[in-house]
């Protein structure tokens, strides 16, 4: 007879089969091997981040430190240009991020409406700003030459200001919208004016005013690109939280204005320079603008009316009589795309032609600008296709910044510095005005009973403007009156 054993379990506990421990000490290892196999995999993913971080922070950084590097190259670190370039940047950075917090608004649905009424709205109030611009704040910014650092700060300012009014009132219909949209487009062109002042005197031996304007230029084209998405991603919250983030972005710009270097609102030399530039042009201040900056400034009348001609006129005809093949609505509003964004292209090529060229000589340049533009023109109005028309709008961007590059240095070099404000807005307001002419010239000629001959008249007119340009050069008004002398 066998004697039972003792039985292993302890009293009292019941046995594993009875508790299920077998499965509940399995289920626990499971459990406990799942759970170290996510945390093992959070630390990994958790130093990849800090990795990624690390590596993209480094790359934000050097990316930083090369553009400040390419800013300041050429002595421009030394003389203090550099810092009127990142000026510059921050500036455009602004405007665009306004432009798009103003999206849909008056300012910019007549331009996209399709609809000719409203256009010719947009065209005129274009010409607001620069009404105020030429006859009050050109002369206020000659008079306040010794404050000119406090001068870009205000424009600054004022447009900080500005948005975070208009934050408030994009929605309720306020005429304060208007007084506040107004007020950042003035502000905006009084810097431009105020700005283009400011680059002599910041001005290195190592690069000329061409190369130095270009260089101002193409930070701005950066700043531009950089704050485009931002801005747009604080659209796509509310358009008021993009003109938030142009408050920020012009607060910035108005502290970073004050921090500009002593020279900007130094006048001391100015006597000395002025005396042989006045001497020079044989033309006393009060009697208007010296013979090589007149004839720039009408030579650049071509481009930016032809300009502002071909970016109405395309729009309504290629949206309404599209080239063969392009016939539905997306490919019309596709190849309109194509030639005005080939200006825009070109424009910024220019940009970068005048930031890297060695040297461009500004009163040839104006000419070949005018008439490259003419060159252009005849070959698309003959053999009218889209290549021809896509070459024709990367040959007017890139003309009329060349030529506007080349106008900018002359004031620069040939007006007397304490007229240099006065002198810029004076050219800018004509400049406008000869872009809103043709843009309604472009408007009127593209109706369908007219738009056959709307190429034809425009390379006329540019090419009867040519004629008027060349036989008024210095030496030939020069030689003029030297024979008429007695």
């Amino acid at each position: 007879m066998t004697t039972p054993g003792p039985d292993p379990s302890p009293p009292g506990r019941p046995t594993g089969a009875e508790a299920g421990e077998g499965p509940e000490v399995t289920e626990t290892g499971s459990m406990r091997a799942v759970g170290s196999s996510l945390g093992t995999g959070a630390k990994a993913t958790a130093r990849g981040l800090r990795g990624f971080a690390s590596v993209t922070g480094r790359a934000s950084r050097a990316t930083f430190r090369q553009a400040r590097k390419a800013a300041g190259a050429q002595g421009a670190e030394r003389s203090g240009l550099n810092r009127l370039i990142e000026l510059h940047a921050c500036n455009a950075a602004g405007d665009s991020a306004f432009a798009i917090a103003l999206a849909g608004t008056v300012f910019f649905a007549g331009a996209t409406s399709g609809e000719r009424g409203p256009v010719l709205l947009f065209l005129g109030l274009t010409m607001v700003p620069f009404g105020i611009v030429a006859p009050l704040i050109g002369p206020f910014l000659d008079r306040f030459s010794h404050g000119r650092r406090w001068a870009i700060g205000a424009t600054f300012a004022l447009r900080a200001f500005l948005c975070w009014v208009l934050a408030g009132t994009l929605d309720d219909g306020s005429p304060w919208f208007y007084v506040a949209a107004l007020g950042v487009l003035v502000s905006s062109k009084a810097y431009g004016v105020a700005k283009a002042a400011a680059v002599p005197r910041l001005l290195p031996q190592e690069i000329t005013l061409v190369k130095a304007n270009g260089r101002v230029a193409l930070a701005g084209v950066v700043g531009a690109c950089v704050s485009g998405p931002l801005a747009g991603a604080a659209y796509w919250i509310g358009p008021e939280w993009a003109c938030r983030y142009a408050f920020v972005v012009f607060t910035v710009g108005t502290i970073a204005a004050i921090l500009l270097p002593a020279r900007v609102d130094s006048s001391a030399g100015e006597e000395s320079i002025d005396a042989p530039r006045a001497a020079a042009s044989g033309v006393r201040r009060s009697q208007g603008l010296p013979p090589r900056v007149a004839f720039a400034l009408r030579a650049n009348c071509g481009p930016r009316l032809l300009s502002g001609f071909l970016t109405m006129f395309m729009t309504f005809v290629l949206a309404t009589e599209p080239l063969d093949g392009w016939e539905s609505k997306t490919r019309s509003t596709l190849l309109v795309g194509l030639v005005i964004g080939a200006a825009g292209l070109g424009n910024t090529v220019g940009i970068v032609v005048a930031s890297l060229a060695r040297k461009i000589n500004p009163a040839v340049m104006v000419v070949v600008a005018l008439v490259a533009d003419i060159v252009a023109l005849l070959l698309a109005t003959v053999f009218y296709s889209l290549l021809l028309l896509v070459a024709l709008g990367l040959t007017v961007g890139l003309m009329q910044y060349l030529a506007k590059v080349s106008l900018d240095s002359t004031i620069q070099s040939d007006v007397p510095v304490r007229a240099h404000a006065s002198a810029f807005a004076k050219g800018d307001t004509t400049l406008q005005l000869a872009w809103v002419f043709g843009g309604f010239l472009g408007v009127v000629l593209s109706y369908p009973e007219v738009n056959g001959v709307g190429l034809v008249f425009a390379a006329l007119l540019l090419t009867a403007w040519a004629v008027f340009v060349l036989r008024s050069t210095p030496r030939r008004n020069a030689a003029r009156r030297a024979a008429a002398a007695p």
